[in-house]
């Protein structure tokens, strides 16, 4: 499942996907495959995106019941 809500933190803090790795000490790579749901990151991974963001971890990866 694609994490657009990831995708749209980024955009807003005018971050690149390799700003984001640089950030949290990941190849832009993992970041795409993030945003795109080939990748599932671990929790440590995840807890360092949101602080780098400003977001929870309900915000960007939480996924709501269908």
């Amino acid at each position: 499942m694609k994490n657009l809500r990831l995708k749209a933190a980024r955009a807003a803090l005018d971050m690149s996907q390799q700003d984001l790795a640089e950030a949290v000490g990941v190849s832009r790579q993992t970041i795409n495959a993030i945003e795109k749901g080939d990748y599932n990151p671990t929790i440590r991974l995840c807890i360092a995106i949101c602080r780098v963001l400003g977001k929870t971890l309900d915000e960007l990866f939480w996924e709501e019941e269908a």
